[in-house]
């Protein structure tokens, strides 16, 4: 029975953030325990302490490996990738340390995903400014997976029951956005997109629509040109691609 379901990694996310409050509200979810075998990679004093804030009554065991857990509700399962000292570390108060602790549990579930030892992962929030501390060249977690999977075309979608939303641009001011778009990185997000909602979503002909950059779409040229210059063309092409 204990392998009958899949490990989930959970990823702490900023141990200073609001990581391990949201990790022990969802897994305080016999639900959860139905679905999947929950598996939390991040920092034992972090999660301690935020037991502690919350008056949690669930448990916790530290293990070495996915396949040595106990995946039982009233009991998390973690791995703990990092040590801080609780006497040099605060709430929302990220550190060069805190920022690395971070890094770390990301990078071991995709190591772990991408070996087969848990089925899937999942990440808790991270703090962006905390990667700059760490010396990251990333600015959050769609970047980071890609390096560390080796993967070349990327984007990020945010998938309701209804509607799954893909961004072109990600990460970067506002005021640069126009200046990041070009009818080629429309198309690669166009197609990318097609081909997840076939793949992994199961619909045969996935019906795509293309949001406008400006208002009014530009009221042509009134308010900017992206639409006409950029977005129209890469829809074109992908219409011909078919």
């Amino acid at each position: 029975m204990k392998q009958s379901l899949p490990i989930i990694g959970i990823t702490m996310g900023d141990p200073v953030g609001i990581g391990p409050e949201i990790i022990l509200q969802s897994l305080d979810d016999p639900q959860i325990y139905a679905l999947c075998h929950p598996l939390v990679i991040g920092d034992s004093a972090a999660l301690q302490l935020a037991r502690t804030c919350l008056n949690s009554t669930l448990d916790m065991k530290v293990i070495a490996t996915p396949d040595s857990g106990i995946y039982h509700h009233g009991c998390i399962d973690l791995m703990a990738l990092s040590h801080l000292n609780p006497g040099s570390t605060s709430w929302g108060h990220p550190t060069p340390v805190t920022g690395n602790a971070m890094i770390s549990y990301i990078t071991a579930g995709a190591h772990m995903a991408s070996r087969g030892e848990i089925a899937a992962m999942v990440t808790c929030p991270i703090n962006k400014m905390a990667m700059k501390l760490a010396g990251s060249k990333f600015s959050g977690h769609t970047e980071l997976l890609a390096q560390l999977t080796n993967t070349e075309k990327f984007a990020m979608m945010m998938a309701g029951d209804r509607l799954r939303v893909v961004l072109v641009t990600i990460h970067i001011p506002l005021k640069n956005v126009p200046k990041a778009l070009s009818a080629e990185n429309i198309l690669t997000t166009i197609e990318l997109t097609s081909e997840a909602l076939i793949q992994r979503f199961g619909i045969a002909n996935p019906k795509i629509a293309i949001a406008a950059l400006n208002p009014h779409a530009g009221e042509e040229g009134l308010f900017g040109n992206e639409e006409s210059r950029l977005i129209a063309p890469a829809m074109d092409m992908a219409r011909n691609k078919g």
